[in-house]
């Protein structure tokens, strides 16, 4: 205990104190679990860290040290040892309630570090009262792992507020919504059809990926990702994947994205590449009944009917072909409208009696001559 005159030893002599009662101190030693105040009595008053923090495992030596001045509430006058047992936790607790409550119905954005990271969500403390923000209120999509938000400071309200049961409920899933919705407004009102944009993929399904293009995600569908034939979306893109798309349409606050750029667009010259009469080569890319699919470049397909696959009858076409297999055949029609084109590979095995019969008739020629 400090030294005190004579006449201040007579003064605290006389002063009695309270349990319940706020005293002001002033700070003469701390140890890592304990702090030791003058609180202005006959006895030094004694903060342990349970009454100083909900926060575990704090070393008292690192907040505070000696001649720092603090309000505490007396617990006991006397422990049984002669000594004033205080706390600042309680204290802080009383305002604290009174803050969160101003907080619960200002609706007001507070701010705090995650102390745990629990089973079921998040454990962070305002003013020393312990705020419970549920696994379903932490994000607005699905984290089965929070252990990442441990010791980082998040943004939430008090969604529910009940002292007398003790039960503070944060939420910092409609702040993340409203923000979502905020920066999709201003994103709208921004881009229009036809615009290229810079995108992150989000997720992936079986009919195609969600893309953030900056402040909304889009929908890259299936049909959209690229001029040929995509059969898993997931085989693509992963997410995390950067990608350049442009914006096909938007409907409300529903926006289709495309990777189909006109410019690269294979049909665009294909009236030349692939004119009737042509001698083509591809690659048989999926089969029929009625005939077999012939990819003649990525987004060209043509149609080889199992009537012009040979001068023989043929049941189906995989009685003669394999996906994969590489053959040579004439187009035989050309739909530039429909994006349609007809192949034969019959065309050109009807073509080798004549060129025969020409060239057998062509030597006879030579042989009369002689």
């Amino acid at each position: 205990m400090s030294e005190l005159t004579f006449e201040q030893m007579l003064e605290e002599s006389l002063k009695t104190i309270h349990a319940g009662e706020v005293v002001e101190g002033t700070v003469i030693d701390v140890k890592p679990e304990e702090i030791i105040l003058n609180i202005g009595y006959k006895s030094d008053g004694i903060l342990t860290r349970y009454e100083y923090t909900n926060e575990p495992n704090v070393d008292l030596t690192t907040v505070v040290k000696p001649g720092d001045t603090m309000e505490v509430k007396v617990l006991k006058v006397n422990d049984g040892e002669g000594q004033v047992i205080l706390t600042y936790k309680r204290l802080a607790v009383d305002r604290g309630n009174k803050r969160i409550e101003e907080a619960f119905n200002n609706k007001e954005v507070l701010t705090a570090k995650v102390a745990q990271v629990l089973d079921g969500g998040l454990s962070v403390i305002v003013d020393e009262i312990r705020i419970f923000i549920p696994a379903s209120l932490v994000s607005d999509v699905y984290e089965k792992d929070l252990t990442k938000y441990a010791g980082q400071e998040i943004k939430f309200v008090i969604s529910e507020y009940n002292p007398k049961r003790r039960r503070y409920i944060g939420d910092r899933k409609q702040l993340l919504v409203a923000e979502k919705a905020e920066m999709q407004r201003k994103l709208l009102e921004s881009i229009q059809i036809g615009d290229v944009m810079e995108g992150v993929v989000k997720n992936v399904t079986d009919f195609g990926a969600f893309i953030d293009i900056g402040g909304a995600d889009g929908l890259l569908h299936i049909s959209e990702m690229s001029w040929g034939r995509v059969e898993n979306p997931k085989k693509v893109f992963k997410v995390g994947d950067k990608v350049r798309v442009f914006i096909k349409d938007i409907s409300g606050t529903k926006i289709a994205l495309s990777l189909k750029f006109e410019d690269e667009n294979p049909w665009k010259d294909a009236a030349e590449r692939y004119a009737v009469g042509n001698e083509v080569t591809g690659k048989v890319a999926r089969m029929t009944d009625f005939g077999a699919f012939i990819e003649l470049e990525v987004g060209v397909d043509a149609l080889l009917h199992v009537s012009q696959i040979s001068r023989e009858h043929i049941e189906k076409p995989s009685d003669v072909l394999k996906v994969g297999q590489e053959i040579t055949a004439k187009v035989v029609d050309f739909n530039s409208d429909d994006k349609k084109i007809s192949l034969s590979i019959k065309a050109l095995l009807a073509a080798e009696p004549e060129e025969a019969d020409e060239a057998e008739g062509a030597a006879a020629e030579i042989g009369n001559e002689e």
